[in-house]
């Protein structure tokens, strides 16, 4: 649940940063995103992803920003290591 800020902005995973949610926003990005599951009442974006950190269900966002760096970090585990070993390879 991307609640939007009061600058009117949520974090957006398909574009993997900070976006404003207006009509633009809805209509080039939202509208056809597979992750895209509802306006939260209006409120901002539902969105829904496989979300690989630890986090509750629904996760609830009210900043944006703080959502965006918590994206940013990724936990490498042994089996990751190994499926990017073979890619490289």
């Amino acid at each position: 649940m991307n609640y939007k800020d009061q600058d009117e902005q949520i974090y957006c995973c398909l574009r993997n940063k900070v976006v404003k949610l207006n009509d633009v926003q809805r209509e080039q990005f939202c509208q056809s995103c597979k992750m895209f599951a509802g306006t939260a009442k209006e409120q901002g974006a539902e969105c829904v992803w496989e979300d690989m950190r630890n986090v509750s269900d629904p996760h609830v966002v009210h900043d944006p920003v703080r959502e965006f760096i918590l994206n940013q970090t990724r936990a490498i585990t042994p089996d990751s290591f190994i499926a990017l070993a073979s890619f490289c390879s």
